[in-house]
């Protein structure tokens, strides 16, 4: 084999490992990346998330199997931004970024209220059922709003937004909620939701942003995981009132678990027992104090 053989075959192989290093360094880039926090704007209103399940259900009567796609009602959101966050500390800095954006987002308002108005069926490649939003005044405004938040998350060194067009809608439905699924189901038909493609679903009002986790355990009324909120416009009272309702609840619910746990024999009797011996002993310690202090002693 002459040099140059040897040369050309020496290229080769090196160009060879240089693709597969470089392979390899995107993997590893796009795992670091893979978005585990995101912004979410909740759907609070009850005609919305009324209608969304009615359009689960109609879709569930024609194919049983899609019942694993869908979406809680609890968690229904319209996701602004997505984010990678690998410490405490990225989650704490993302904190911050949120509440900061709280002054830029403000000033985008100009004190207008946003309604988003949802209307029609639509799908992302079979894969993902949604309500979209109509086009108007304010889907363009909040459309600036993502783009502000993501940059203010990108310079406090947050890995922050996709390449794509942010595209706001209300996923109802996703094959990737179960891996069984999507053995059985490649594709998402979408003639099962025909008959809502122009069904007007109702206006969400804008007040709230929250930072979520994707993979924290979510809250009882299946709503995400939140880190943290910022509230804009005059609904910061019924958000303030709804938050103390639903911390009430929580609390009637946790007396009622002990008022059922007092109605069983088992655990009266425990208590009673325990009640006892505290009595007898309290009475045994005192009789010892006396008797210690008595001058005969």
């Amino acid at each position: 084999m002459t040099s140059e053989q040897n040369a050309k075959k020496k290229r080769k192989w090196t160009t060879g490992r240089e693709i597969e290093e470089g392979i390899k360094r995107k993997k590893k880039k796009n795992k670091q990346y893979q978005p585990n926090y995101f912004i979410s704007l909740p759907i609070t209103n009850p005609k919305i998330t009324g209608s969304v399940q009615a359009v689960q259900d109609a879709v569930i009567l024609k194919d049983q199997r899609l019942s694993k796609a869908m979406v809680c009602p609890g968690s229904l959101h319209v996701t602004m931004l997505v984010m990678h966050l690998s410490s405490k500390e990225e989650i704490g800095i993302a904190v911050g970024a949120l509440s900061d954006s709280k002054v830029f987002v403000n000033n985008l308002l100009k004190g207008k209220r946003v309604d988003l108005s949802f209307r029609g069926i639509d799908h992302f490649r079979n894969q993902v059922g949604f309500v979209s939003l109509a086009e108007n005044d304010h889907t363009t405004l909040l459309k600036e709003i993502a783009d502000t938040m993501k940059k203010i998350f990108q310079e406090k060194g947050i890995m922050a937004g996709e390449e794509r067009a942010f595209k706001p809608h209300l996923t109802f439905m996703k094959l990737s909620k179960s891996a069984e699924l999507r053995k059985e189901v490649k594709k998402i038909d979408s003639s099962l939701f025909e008959d809502f493609k122009n069904h007007y679903f109702g206006d969400e009002i804008l007040h709230r942003f929250d930072l979520c986790s994707m993979f924290k355990k979510k809250q009882p009324n299946g709503y995400y995981y939140c880190e943290s909120s910022v509230v804009f416009g005059k609904s910061h009272e019924a958000v303030v009132k709804e938050a103390l309702h639903r911390e009430t609840q929580a609390l009637l619910s946790r007396l009622n678990q002990i008022k059922e746990l007092l109605t069983s024999p088992e655990i009266r009797t425990k208590i009673s027992r325990e009640l006892f011996e505290d009595r007898h002993n309290s009475s045994s310690k005192w009789k010892s104090c006396i008797d210690s202090e008595s001058p005969n002693a």
